[in-house]
């Protein structure tokens, strides 16, 4: 009679184990993130090297001097601080592509031209597309700079 007993409640035990439990799909959100971070790590090198490619809006040339302006820079790392960090590490990859060694991978002008003009590059550059889906879909906001500003940021990015 115990071991009729012990069986049954064996078999309720294994039995209340199935059903319609939050326990699977917690494993399938926590499998599907670990999933999304494995294609993000496998997507780094994606996107081409194009230092002609000068990207779309006002900024047409630009040649930086030789020394880096360091006033400029400050002001440049003062305002990536304030307005890029929730999206850019100056060393290492986030949403969005790394700093460091930004002019060995883009031009000035397509640096510039993506944080004035975001949304037109997004849509229309190459490099920008390729981009996009490289960080799945995740779109640069507009952070509405002034030419004066995406100025002083790139001046910073020459520091990294």
């Amino acid at each position: 009679m115990k071991v009729l007993k012990l069986s049954i409640l064996l078999l309720i035990f294994v039995l209340s184990g199935c059903g319609n439990s939050t326990k699977p799909e917690e494993k399938t959100i926590y499998k599907r993130t670990k999933t999304e971070k494995k294609e993000i790590k496998q997507s780094n090198n994606i996107t081409p090297v194009d230092l002609n490619n000068k990207g779309l809006g006002p900024i047409k040339e630009h040649i930086f001097e030789t020394e880096i302006n360091q006033a400029l820079a400050s002001e440049g790392k003062q305002i990536f601080d304030a307005k890029c960090t929730a999206c850019h590490n100056a060393n290492r990859r986030l949403i969005g592509p790394a700093m460091k060694g930004i002019y060995d991978r883009r031009s000035p002008e397509w640096v510039m031209n993506i944080m004035l003009n975001p949304d037109q590059m997004l849509k229309e550059d190459p490099i920008a597309v390729a981009l996009l889906k490289e960080y799945n879909n995740i779109i640069m906001i507009n952070q509405n700079l002034t030419v004066e500003e995406a100025k002083k940021l790139a001046e910073y990015f020459r520091t990294l």
